[in-house]
């Protein structure tokens, strides 16, 4: 235990005080003797990163059983990596500053539930790069990191949909070519659907709609 401590850059009484509160696992024992681990010490050091960012300790321990109780990275990826994102992985201090003051039990929990997170032993993994800068930069322009998700969560349905309209379109004309082929012309035609209903929006939240005859 001392020299676990000592890795750690704390006491061993503040060390005793973090196991009795659960914010480390227990040790492996044999016998009379415990036994701590590289997992182990970076708990205590993402303990101390987190406190540094301001977080109480109540807060760690309801973020640390709100990551324990989520998926493992090997269950969110099971159907294979995304073909076209690129996955990032996080330390917990690093996910705190880019989403500074947002990390919260309960927005942990919704990205969890959502797929966006998973943890891979003491390493929390992002599903896409691209989603994580988007959220990130959202956040930084007021927009609540809980409003991101819930409105992520919205796309994501409406996303499913588009996909199966494509996939069963494909399907039924396109007997020949493999789905995943036509992907880019998908992605074309959403991506000017969505510019063009933009447009629109935008002109009617400023006034500028043309009249409709």
């Amino acid at each position: 235990m001392e020299e676990l401590a000592r890795a750690a850059g704390i006491t061993v009484r503040t060390l005793r005080f973090y196991r009795e509160r659960g914010l480390i696992p227990p040790p492996r024992r044999e016998g009379r003797i415990a036994w701590y681990d590289d997992h182990h010490l970076a708990r205590l050091r993402t303990i101390t990163g987190l406190l540094e960012r301001g977080h109480t300790l109540n807060g760690i321990a309801d973020l640390a059983a709100t990551f324990e109780s989520g998926r493992d990275v090997a269950e969110v990826l099971g159907l294979g990596e995304p073909t076209e994102e690129t996955p990032v992985r996080l330390t917990p201090e690093q996910l705190a500053d880019y989403f500074e003051g947002e990390v919260t039990p309960e927005n942990l929990a919704t990205a969890l539930d959502l797929g966006y997170l998973a943890t891979d032993g003491d390493e929390i993994v992002h599903i896409s790069r691209r989603l994580l800068e988007v959220s990130a930069e959202l956040v930084r322009e007021g927009v609540p990191l809980s409003t991101v998700l819930s409105s992520g969560r919205r796309v994501r349905e409406h996303a499913d949909a588009l996909a199966e309209i494509f996939v069963r379109v494909l399907h039924a004309h396109t007997k020949e070519t493999e789905p995943a082929q036509l992907r880019p012309l998908a992605r074309a035609v959403v991506d000017a659907e969505l510019s063009m209903a933009l447009d629109r929006r935008l002109r009617r939240e400023d006034g500028t709609q043309p009249p409709k005859a």
